[in-house]
């Protein structure tokens, strides 16, 4: 685990002495973003001494409700653990009203006990140290989608698309469409500003499936774990420039039953110490080491979903004809498949993971990811044939579309506990069965609509 040279903390202070607070975060099991806002005269300390925040600040549901379950709360009087900032991390928020910066901490492995397990970028090292050490050198790149929302709600009281530049409310997917995002440019334009100030290497923006959703790429990185700092740090900054326009960014899965859903395609490769492809290869389905990958990540797949699909609304994304994967099936440039093998130049063989949601935690996601390949490598996984065509009418093995079937999976999962963890398992797991309960005990409306009058 690498920490920050508290030299870049005196150069940014040098450099911004208009700045007077600065955004602390640290990144929780659900990938929400828990820190506080610090003064600039407190900067130096953190990068000297380190950030004492609680233990329970990793045992929260994603309503940030504390889980005792997690052996983080009062079990431990809710010790104070310690952080430390991460390399590169400190920068601007310029969609800020007033001038603040921006620093992410982790746990520190010893200092940061007994929270520093269950820090989810912990995992993501543990995963990728492991693939090092045989000779891999994981290569990847974060897709998001999200829907950019009004934040007024229509007159049922649910979420609409945001109103455009024209004044209209979108209704047609218009996917691809240029002209939609033209409607939109004020709020890309200060999004591509932002990522400039911030160093995130944004690339192409996309008009996707569903009025108001959107998709902007991330540039890939030959070290994996810089890919995914950088994909949580665009997911924040999103968030806070859509605010910035009186606007919601939401990275739900699946916000409307009737509209395509959210996801968070994750594209992979792994390279030798130098920077070569190891799955390039002028045969479109790559080398027997990307074949073996697949195999594993497929092998690998149940007991992963619940970390891929982390909430009740994960699983209603699951849509066959949606653009969402249904089942265990990879393919060569076939967007009907979980695990696609893009076309392109042999130098670019890569896999496209297409399973997570957008809400899914970017760390641990990735950290399942890489440790599903290491496992298909180590035992030479065959994943089948290739599907071509159609997959959701060719598919044999589904997945299971509800949460239950999936955390179970995962809490039975011996290799989950060995790749991942136990210690984090124990915290992800209770968080997750907590959420799952308090899920299932609330009436709504739907409840209401279906069985007041009839049951």
């Amino acid at each position: 685990m690498q920490f920050a040279d508290i030299q870049e903390a005196r150069d940014f202070l040098v450099a911004h002495p208009e700045v007077r607070s600065i955004e602390l975060m640290l990144i929780d099991a659900n990938g929400i973003p828990r820190g506080k806002l610090l003064h600039r005269d407190e900067l130096l300390a953190i990068y000297q001494d380190g950030r004492a925040l609680p233990s329970s600040i990793l045992a929260l549901t994603v309503q940030g409700e504390d889980v005792e379950a997690t052996g983080l709360v009062w079990e431990v009087a809710d010790a104070d653990c310690w952080t430390y900032p991460l390399p590169g991390s400190l920068t601007l928020q310029p969609w800020r009203s007033t001038p603040t910066g921006q620093l992410q901490v982790s746990m520190h492995p010893t200092q940061g006990r007994p929270a520093a397990p269950a820090d989810p970028r912990h995992t993501l090292v543990r995963v990728i140290e492991r693939l090092e050490a045989d000779g891999f050198h994981p290569v990847m790149a974060v897709e998001l989608e999200f829907y950019l929302l009004d934040k007024q709600r229509d007159a049922t009281g649910r979420p609409q698309p945001a109103l455009q530049m024209n004044g209209v409310r979108p209704e047609a997917p218009q996917v691809y469409g240029v002209y939609e995002l033209e409607l939109v440019q004020p709020f890309l334009d200060d999004l591509y500003a932002a990522c400039e100030v911030q160093g995130l290497p944004v690339r192409t923006a996309i008009s996707e499936y569903a009025p108001g959703q959107l998709e902007l790429t991330l540039e890939h990185r030959f070290d994996a774990l810089q890919a995914v700092d950088e994909g949580i740090r665009y997911k924040r900054l999103v968030k806070g420039v859509a605010n910035r326009h009186g606007l919601q960014a939401c990275f739900m899965a699946k916000p409307f039953g009737d509209r395509a859903g959210s996801g968070m395609h994750l594209h992979v490769s792994l390279a030798d110490a130098q920077g070569n492809n190891l799955y390039a290869s002028e045969d479109p389905q790559g080398t027997p080491l990307l074949r073996h990958s697949i195999g594993g990540m497929m092998a690998t797949l149940l007991e992963s979903l619940a970390i891929f699909c982390p909430n009740a609304n994960s699983f209603r994304r699951f849509q066959a004809n949606s653009y969402a994967p249904l089942a265990k099936s990879w393919g060569v440039n076939n967007r009907t498949v979980s695990f696609r093998v893009p076309g392109g130049p042999a130098v670019s063989r890569h896999i496209e993971h297409r399973i997570c949601g957008a809400d899914a935690n970017p760390y641990l996601a990735a950290a399942a990811i890489l440790a599903g390949i290491h496992h298909g490598i180590r035992e030479q996984i065959d994943p089948g044939a290739a599907i071509v065509g159609n997959g959701y009418e060719q598919a044999t093995e589904f997945l299971p579309t509800d949460w239950l079937t999936a955390l179970r999976a995962l809490e039975g999962s011996a290799w989950a506990r060995e790749a991942l963890g136990e210690e984090f398992l124990k915290v992800f797991l209770a968080i997750k069965q907590t959420e799952y309960r308090q899920f299932m005990a609330e009436v709504g409306e739907q409840d209401w609509r279906w069985y007041l009058n009839h049951a």
